[in-house]
């Protein structure tokens, strides 16, 4: 017999795929797919189960199936995914609660991934050339998604010590970019004109989804306890990625940013919350030794090329709008 693997958030983008990519992997013989609601094309291989995470019924869920590996992937980003922000919260946090306990009740449950961020670590000056999985934050998360995330790895760390059976894996992913995933960041570099900071040019670091999904699957079939930055080599300037997606810039005072930001994106899918404008202002590196050492895991896709795959993507696409 196979696994038995419960992917959550599978209505969306990254979610759906990571399903599929499992249910066609032939040492998987089951994949649960949960969420609250269906996603818009059925996922091939994949039963759909529709469910709350918040709700105690996906123990029920996980009991009847013997689920033996859980991907969490249902952390959202985004307060506009969620229906605003206290629904975000609440699907979050207490979603992750809730499956915590589920997988607590499970016995049958020896494996959790946990897809989380790293802006766990905030941005700020005072931080170091790049972060260490064992690394405290010097400028802690204070709200939105990453502080959401901040909370749900505490929850894991708590699960991790009551069922020490189980293998825990979380993953601080670097933001995923590529030719198909959207998130904020990609709708910041999708804007005609696209903000920066005065007097700031912050480096970043890309995982393309190809290989983020990848890096999830490598947990799922040879589990590894412990914490991981996923991240492609390399950085990339915010100078530098905004030249390679050939935008027009403004820099605009600290004070302004925010509100300039969202002025200028009036679909309110680019970011200019509190903790993006520090993104955006200092930036953000991660040391990937583990990922290399102890997870096994090596992305075919550098930050720049990753970058670059979005860039060509997003061109085709406007030429075919045009």
């Amino acid at each position: 017999m196979g696994r038995t693997v419960l992917v959550t958030g599978v209505s969306r983008y990254l979610g759906g795929r990571k399903a599929a990519l499992l249910a066609a992997d032939p040492q998987i013989s089951t994949v649960i797919g949960v969420d609250v609601v269906a996603p818009e094309s059925p996922i091939v291989g994949t039963e759909f189960v529709r469910a709350d995470i918040r709700n105690p019924v996906i123990a029920k869920v996980m009991g009847e199936a013997s689920v033996d590996t859980v991907v969490h992937m249902g952390v959202i980003a985004t307060p506009k995914q969620a229906g605003g922000r206290s629904t975000m919260k609440e699907i979050n946090v207490i979603g992750t609660m809730q499956l915590l306990a589920a997988c607590q009740r499970t016995p049958s449950v020896r494996s959790l991934v946990v897809k989380s961020t790293a802006a766990v670590y905030g941005s700020g000056p005072k931080d170091p050339a790049k972060f260490t999985e064992d690394m405290e934050p010097r400028h802690s998360p204070s709200s939105g998604w990453p502080k959401d995330s901040v909370e749900v790895e505490t929850y894991v760390r708590g699960f991790a010590r009551r069922r020490p059976d189980v293998s825990v894996t979380t993953l601080r992913f670097a933001n995923f970019i590529g030719p198909r995933v959207q998130t904020a960041l990609t709708a910041y570099f999708s804007l005609p004109l696209v903000p920066t900071v005065l007097g700031f040019d912050p480096r970043m670091q890309f995982i393309h989804e190809d290989d983020g999904l990848e890096a999830i699957r490598a947990a799922v079939l040879s589990p590894r306890q412990g914490t991981f930055n996923i991240a492609g080599r390399g950085v990339v300037m915010l100078s530098q990625a905004i030249r390679r997606a050939q935008r027009q810039t403004v820099a605009v005072p600290s004070l302004l940013f925010g509100t300039v930001g969202r002025t200028l994106s009036p679909t309110g899918l680019a970011d200019f919350s509190p903790e993006a404008v520090r993104y955006l202002t200092y930036g953000r590196a991660l040391d990937t030794r583990a990922m290399h050492r102890t997870l096994g895991f090596d992305p075919a896709w550098t930050t720049e090329d990753a970058f670059l795959s979005f860039v060509q993507r997003h061109d085709a696409a406007e030429v075919d709008v045009a």
